[in-house]
């Protein structure tokens, strides 16, 4: 495999990072999941702005530019000769000293991986996966701004960890105020009488860049949708319930906390936007060649 690092492609095994970069010493920078389809980037450009949306936010000054870095992920693909995949998109505070200051640090790192993945088994996709409720909350805004996709992701590894021992494959996070806020690495949308319902961003969920591709499509669909607050009371009582991300796609959710969802899973509304979604991917995209 060949990873792109700080502006080289370079054989997996000689990717190396400093013991003191911060993004290792301290969970300081910014990522970024996307997939490709048929030698496609999806909504390549969205992603590279999130990047540089969430670097802002947390003051780290990046030395690219957006076309910078989107030749960068297509180099990356290339390089790795895949058709279909994943990419992860990582950049550091850089190197610093063993402290916090930021300031200490000369300039950030940057690495690409191009792979493949496969985030929940095939069975889920068909006939729904488990869900459980976290204890562990979503950090609050005023903590940690939700919109930042963060190096920090303790918190949700906790959580995930919860799910796991549940028994569970994915968990439903709330925030502090006691509302679903998102998963541990998804965003959640329900169906109740044939309206899909997901949680706002300021509940504490990520505005997701699948989360947004489905509210486009119901739109175009003319499916009614609505951003609203959502507690665990309206998921054991949808008709239906799926999640969306740039790794898990739209997978149907088939119980809470060992509460049944709806009669049948995948539901015929989920169906309907996962093939919806399914079209849009192979169907449109940033060419790699």
């Amino acid at each position: 495999m060949k990873v792109w690092l700080d502006g080289k492609l370079v054989d997996e095994s000689e990717a190396r990072l400093s013991v003191f970069d911060h993004g290792l010493l301290y969970g300081d920078g910014v990522f970024e999941g996307l997939r490709f389809y048929g030698r496609r980037v999806f909504r390549l450009d969205e992603h590279v702005k999130r990047l540089f949306d969430s670097a802002r936010a947390i003051l780290l000054k990046m030395p690219w530019t957006h076309e910078e870095v989107v030749g960068y992920v297509l180099d990356t693909i290339r390089a790795n000769g895949l058709d279909d995949g994943y990419v992860r998109l990582v950049v550091t505070r850089g190197t610093g000293s063993l402290g916090l200051n930021p300031h200490l640090c000369e300039k950030p790192s940057m690495f690409i991986i191009a792979s493949t993945i496969t985030l929940y088994p095939e069975e889920c996709y068909r006939n729904g996966m488990p869900v459980a409720t976290c204890a562990t909350r979503r950090p609050a805004p005023a903590a940690l701004m939700p919109q930042v996709k963060s190096l920090n992701y303790l918190n949700n590894v906790m959580a995930k960890v919860e799910a796991l021992q549940a028994g569970a494959m994915e968990g439903v996070m709330l925030n502090e105020q006691g509302y679903v806020a998102e998963c541990t690495g998804d965003n959640l949308f329900l169906v109740k009488n044939g309206e899909l319902r997901t949680p706002p961003v300021s509940d504490g969920a990520l505005d997701g860049i699948t989360r947004q591709v489905i509210l486009e499509l119901a739109e175009r669909e003319s499916l009614p949708v609505r951003e609203a607050s959502v507690t665990r009371y309206d998921i054991y009582t949808a008709d239906e319930c799926f999640l969306t991300g740039s790794a898990a796609e739209v997978i149907p959710v088939a119980t809470l906390d060992g509460r049944k969802i709806g009669e049948t899973c995948p539901g015929p509304v989920t169906a309907r936007v996962t093939e919806i979604f399914h079209e849009e991917t192979r169907a449109t995209g940033t060419p790699i060649d």
